[in-house]
């Protein structure tokens, strides 16, 4: 260990007594860049949650399904650390889905905290068709795809997509079944097509088909995923992911649809995206990386430095994202993760991912409440092994050339400087939020808003964590309801300098401008 690593370790260790009371972990410098634990910041006084459950900067997206969709459940998902709810519109019906936000919604007003959820449409979605029981196909043999829905066999499959049979030429893949087998495209006729299984084995019916070799002409949004939107959106969802985005402009649509009534996350999980990830991210309000068909089109390899490479992007323009699939996948038969999954966690926290997600894990799995557990146990695990060891971290970021990230960059500076326990922000649209939150800083954030809507989007945000505010023309009243709750519920230490973070005119989104340092 090194001199500033032990400095930081003593440091940090001093400070440990103040963080179980919520207070704040203190800075050193630019050596110890990152908080082990950020804060939480309630409501009102109806709820107590375990603090120790709640002190992490990077967020867990906890995916409902069968094994999680009842009130108890719910309620103890939240207890154990889920920061964000996730709907899965492949699966379910929009009676299921609407019953699960009721009780979120119901968890919510409990808990006197906002909570997020995600709508994830199902999308362009492409499956075989009916097939004989025990089909398998064989290695070397010729097999035929057609437009009919006919029951297939191992001669005959139907595949009814024109969209895909529009785009094929000879030697294009077709991966089937999350890739178990593939076969290649060797002759083409007017409404079928001949290929060659190259990989063989057992098929069955409607399983997914991928093609990585293809940007397909298809539309972004099924009349299903149209249903599924405004259904979502009727039911006050803050964020929604849209599937199998290809190019920029797939988020055209579903952003016009939306019309500012939740954010739009854009599903990396198609090579031909990865062509435009750049302007997909400048697009969207966030990313998520979604390994599951990403990890079917791409060799095995190639995931884990893509990973990252759309994180680093992410950050650099201050876009959430969240790093979902198989994270703890042996969770869902198993009380305990793999020694490699609990590293792929850590990775994403490593690499400076806002938030990981559990799908099958807290769905449908065996142990939902243990997989969000342990999942929160590594995160904080990773954080503090950053805060010792701050290399091990995401870099420091350059300076954007504009005012409003001068502001975010300055509060940063400025907290550390004077070992601030808190920057309180104002935020009418969350922008200010995302900003400071870009610069991962030692002293924890607090955003105060009127808007419960913007609360509940920033939850899915590292590091940040959210209260009330009822003032919105008026700074100095802002000030003082901001101080008085921050001291009612012992955020920080009386007598601790808070850096506040406001625009002026007050009130007006995208006038961040002024800095102050109160003491508390």
């Amino acid at each position: 260990m090194t001199s500033i690593q032990a400095a930081c370790t003593r440091y940090l260790l001093s400070k440990l007594a103040f963080h179980a009371t919520g207070h704040k972990i203190g800075s050193v410098g630019n050596f110890c860049r990152h908080s082990i634990f950020p804060p939480v910041f309630l409501m009102s006084g109806a709820y107590v949650m375990s603090l120790a459950k709640r002190h992490r900067a990077t967020k867990i997206v906890a995916t409902l399904g069968s094994a999680s969709s009842d009130a108890e459940t719910l309620r103890t998902l939240f207890d154990a650390g889920a920061n964000v709810f996730r709907l899965n519109f492949s699966h379910g019906t929009q009676a299921e889905q609407g019953e699960r936000v009721r009780l979120i919604r119901e968890m919510e007003d409990a808990a006197g905290r906002p909570t997020c959820i995600l709508a994830d449409l199902q999308g362009p979605k492409h499956r075989i068709g009916v097939v004989a029981d025990g089909t398998e196909l064989i290695a070397g043999q010729t097999i035929t795809f057609d437009m009919s829905d006919a029951e297939g066999n191992a001669t005959r499959i139907g595949l009814p997509h024109p969209d895909i049979l529009a785009a094929l030429t000879p030697g294009v893949r077709l991966l089937i079944d999350d890739g178990r087998l593939t076969v290649k495209v060797t002759t083409l006729h007017d409404d079928s097509f001949d290929a060659e299984v190259i990989v063989g084995g057992p098929i069955s019916s409607r399983k997914g088909v991928n093609l990585p070799d293809l940007v397909l002409d298809s539309k972004p949004l099924t009349e299903k995923d149209l249903s599924d939107l405004e259904f979502a959106l009727q039911l006050g969802v803050d964020w929604v992911a849209l599937s199998f985005v290809q190019r920029a402009s797939d988020l055209i649509e579903a952003k016009a649809l939306i019309d500012g009534r939740a954010a739009l996350m854009a599903k990396i999980e198609k090579p031909a995206a990865l062509a435009e990830l750049a302007d997909i991210v400048s697009a969207a309000d966030g990313v998520m990386v979604a390994r599951g068909d990403l990890g079917v089109e791409l060799p095995p390899e190639d995931v884990p430095g893509w990973q990252k490479k759309i994180i680093a992007e992410c950050r650099l323009v201050g876009k959430p994202v969240v790093v979902a699939t198989q994270m703890l996948e042996s969770m869902i038969n198993s009380p305990t993760p793999t020694r490699a999954e609990a590293s792929d966690v850590a990775g994403a926290v490593f690499d400076g991912a806002d938030a990981v997600m559990l799908s099958a894990e807290s769905a449908i799995g065996a142990f939902p409440v243990e997989s969000v557990e342990m999942m929160a146990r590594v995160i904080g695990a990773a954080e503090t092994h950053i805060a010792t060891h701050p290399l091990t971290g995401p870099p420091r970021l350059p300076t954007e050339p504009s005012l409003y990230h001068a502001v975010a960059l300055a509060s940063v500076s400025l907290a550390e400087t004077v070992d601030a326990g808190l920057i309180l922000a104002f935020s009418t649209s969350g922008n200010t939020a995302v900003r400071i939150a870009r610069e991962r800083p030692v002293t924890r954030i607090a955003v105060a808003s009127p808007f419960l809507g913007v609360r509940r989007k920033l939850s899915i945000l590292w590091g940040v964590q959210t209260m009330p505010s009822t003032e919105t023309g008026d700074y100095e009243s802002a000030i003082d309801e901001a101080v008085e709750l921050i001291s009612s519920q012992n955020i920080a230490a009386k007598g601790a300098a808070i850096v506040t973070v406001a625009g002026m005119p007050f009130g007006i989104a995208g006038t961040t401008n002024s800095l102050r340092v109160i003491t508390l």
